[in-house]
C-alpha cells in the first residue's frame, strides 16, 4: 500500500520546460536541458517533476493556450526528447507530471479553426456557442479588471463564443460525450509515453456544465471518476492532481467520498489561511482551515504549497484579512493582481528574510500533505515586477554567475533574466549557494531529506495542540506506533511553547532536544520565526513502527 500510494510521500517540484534551461543556444529552455538538470533535481530530494505546458501553442497565456495536444512545441524539442527525459527521470527515481490543460483550447486549434469555418462539422459542437450575446457575458472572468467578458464573437460563425479565461482561449463543451472522449485519449497518450499523472487545470470548470441557458452551472462529478478509471486502466498507478480552488465542504465531491476521483487537490484553504497567519502572527485562521480540510478518504492526499506559477489567490479571506495580507507582503499596486492577489515570489514577498524563508518552508513541509516547491523558490529567486500580469514571476532559473544566469548562451532569453538588485543571478544562485554549506540551498536539501523519513506526516493523524500563545502552531501526528511533533512561531518575537508531555522530545534537525521535568512538562523557547521538529521517544522509532495501522 505505502509503494503503491507514492504521492502520499512524494516531493513534487513544479517547473516549466521553456525557463529551466536552454541546450541549444536558442534561448528557450528545452528537454534536453532539463535532462542535464535532473542530477540537480534528484540531489535536492525531487521525486516527481510537474512541468507546466510544453504541448505545440502559440504561447500567448504561458502555454496554457494549447494548439495540439498530442505533440511537443518545437521550441522546447520533439515527442523524441520528451521520451528521453521521461526514461532519464525513471532511471533516477523521479516520476513526471504533465499539465492537462482541457477546458479550453487556443483558438489557433485545428478543432475551433474547423468549428469556425463550417456550421456542420462535428467540431462546431465541441465548443459552446450563442446567436445572441447572452444577458451575463460580463460574468464569471477569471481575469477581472484584464478580461472584458466571458463570450466573444466570432465573424466566421457568425455566432459568439464561450471563454471562461482570455478571450483567445475558447471553451470546450466538456458535457459532449465525444469531447470527453477525447480529453480520455489525450490522458492515454501521454502516459503511454511515460507520464505517471497529471495536474489538472481548472477542474471546476472543466466538470461545470455550459452555454448561454446556463444560469448556475452545475459540477458533473461523474467525469473525475471516468478521468481516474482510465488511468487505472491503462497504468495502475498514474494519479491527478487536481487545481480545485473550492469550499472545504465540497472537497469530499472531488476526492469522492470513497476516494474514486481525484487522488490529490490542492489546498487553496490551507494556502490563503497560512499567509493571513505569517502576515498576523495568528495560527487561528490556519488551525480552522486544517481542521476544515481534515476529511478526506483515506488514499486521497492534499498537496500543499507556498506560491505557484500563478497569484497568490486570496480570495477566500475576509476583506480584512486580505488588507492585512495585502499590507504586509504586497502592499504596492503593482505587486496585486485581479484585485483578489499578490503577484510576487515568496523571497521578496518575506523580504528576503532567511529566518521567516526557513519558517514558511518548514510549514508547507509539516502540514498534512505532500510538498509542492516551485522552481527557484529553492534558492530564494526573486520577481521582476516590470513584467506584466503572472510574467513576473516566471522568469529564467538562475544557476551561476555567467551571463544571463547560466540559463543560455543565447544573446536575449525566451524572458527577462533577473539581473539586477538583491534578487539578481550575480547574487542568488545555484552555484555559489551549493559551495556555501549554510545556503538556503543546502538547507532545503537537509530538510527535505529529513521530510521523506518522516512519513507521519504523509500517513498518520494529525492533532493541534492548544498553547496559551496564538502565534505558536504546535501540531502531532501518529502513526504506526510512532509520534512526531511540530512547533512554529510566526511572530518576530521570542515565545515559550509550555505543555505537557511525558515522553523525551528528540529534535531531528539539531542537538536542541527537550526532557520533561518532574510533572512531565515541557518550555521551549521559541526565537523569532522559530521551529522544531521533535520525535517522541527516541531514535528508535523504526524499530517501534507496527507494520499495521491500528496493530
Amino acid at each position: 500500500m505505502i509503494n503503491d500510494l507514492w504521492y502520499k510521500n512524494a516531493i513534487i517540484y513544479c517547473l516549466s520546460v521553456g525557463t529551466f534551461q536552454d541546450s541549444n543556444g536558442d534561448g528557450i529552455g528545452d528537454f534536453q536541458g532539463l535532462g542535464r538538470r535532473l542530477d540537480y533535481l534528484q540531489g535536492l530530494g525531487v521525486t516527481a517533476v510537474w512541468l507546466m505546458p510544453f504541448q505545440t501553442s502559440p504561447c500567448k497565456d504561458g502555454g496554457y493556450d494549447i494548439s495540439d495536444y498530442y505533440n511537443v512545441d518545437p521550441r522546447y524539442g520533439t515527442l523524441g526528447d520528451f521520451v528521453e527525459f521521461t526514461h532519464a527521470a525513471q532511471q533516477r527515481g523521479m516520476r513526471v507530471l504533465i499539465d492537462l490543460v482541457v477546458n479550453h483550447t487556443s483558438d489557433q486549434h485545428p478543432w475551433f479553426r474547423e468549428a469556425c469555418r463550417d456550421p456542420d462539422s462535428k467540431y462546431r459542437d465541441w465548443y459552446v456557442w450563442s446567436k445572441t450575446k447572452p444577458a451575463n457575458a460580463n460574468e464569471g472572468m477569471v481575469f477581472p479588471g484584464v478580461q472584458k467578458s466571458t463570450w466573444n464573437y466570432e465573424k466566421r460563425a457568425k455566432a459568439w463564443y464561450f471563454h471562461r479565461f482570455y478571450d483567445f482561449q475558447p471553451d470546450l463543451d466538456t458535457s459532449n460525450p465525444y469531447v470527453q472522449a477525447e480529453i480520455l485519449k489525450i490522458m492515454g497518450f501521454w502516459t503511454q509515453l511515460g507520464v505517471s499523472g497529471f495536474r489538472m487545470d481548472a477542474v471546476p470548470f472543466v466538470i461545470s456544465t455550459k452555454g448561454p441557458e446556463v444560469r448556475k452551472p452545475e459540477e458533473q462529478f461523474d467525469m473525475l471518476r471516468s478521468f481516474r478509471e482510465l488511468l487505472q486502466w491503462r497504468k495502475g498507478d498514474a494519479i491527478i492532481l487536481g487545481e480545485a480552488n473550492v469550499l472545504p465542504k465540497d472537497d469530499l465531491e472531488y476526492f469522492g467520498d470513497d476516494g474514486d476521483r481525484l487522488q490529490m487537490m490542492f489546498n487553496f484553504q490551507v494556502n490563503q489561511n497560512l499567509f493571513y497567519a505569517l502576515a498576523a502572527a495568528d495560527v487561528r485562521p490556519l488551525v480552522g482551515a486544517l481542521e476544515k480540510t481534515k476529511p478526506r478518504p483515506a488514499t486521497a492526499q492534499w498537496a500543499m504549497f507556498l506560491r505557484n506559477h500563478d497569484e497568490l489567490d486570496l480570495g477566500r479571506l475576509t476583506k480584512r484579512q486580505r488588507e492585512r495580507v495585502f499590507a504586509e507582503f504586497g502592499p504596492d499596486k503593482t505587486m496585486q493582481l485581479y484585485g483578489r492577489g499578490i503577484r510576487r515570489r515568496l523571497a521578496p514577498m518575506l523580504r528576503n528574510d532567511r529566518r521567516r524563508l526557513e519558517l514558511a518552508y518548514s510549514l508547507m513541509l509539516t502540514l498534512p500533505g505532500t510538498p509542492v516547491i516551485r522552481y527557484g523558490d529553492e534558492i530564494g529567486m526573486g520577481d521582476d515586477l516590470s513584467l506584466p500580469e503572472r510574467e513576473c514571476a516566471r522568469t529564467p532559473m538562475q544557476w551561476s554567475t555567467e551571463r544571463l544566469a547560466g540559463f543560455t548562451d543565447a544573446r536575449r532569453a525566451v524572458s527577462k533574466v533577473i539581473g539586477d538588485g538583491p534578487f539578481g543571478f550575480a547574487h542568488v544562485n545555484v552555484a555559489e549557494q551549493r559551495r556555501d554549506p549554510g545556503s538556503l540551498l543546502n538547507w532545503m536539501e537537509r530538510v527535505i531529506r529529513m521530510r521523506k523519513e518522516i512519513l507521519e506526516v504523509s500517513w498518520g493523524d494529525f492533532d493541534v495542540l492548544p498553547l496559551d500563545d496564538n502565534a505558536i502552531l504546535m501540531m502531532r501526528y501518529t502513526w504506526r506506533g510512532n509520534t512526531v511533533l511540530f512547533l512554529h512561531n510566526l511572530s518576530d518575537a521570542p515565545c515559550e511553547a509550555a505543555f505537557t508531555l511525558p515522553e523525551r522530545l528528540i529534535n531531528v534537525l539539531s542537538d536542541d532536544h527537550s526532557e520533561p521535568d518532574g510533572h512531565g512538562r515541557h518550555r521551549i523557547l521559541l526565537e523569532p520565526y522559530g521551529y522544531r521538529w521533535f520525535r517522541e521517544g527516541g531514535l528508535g522509532y523504526i524499530l517501534k513502527r507496527k507494520e499495521v495501522d491500528g496493530g
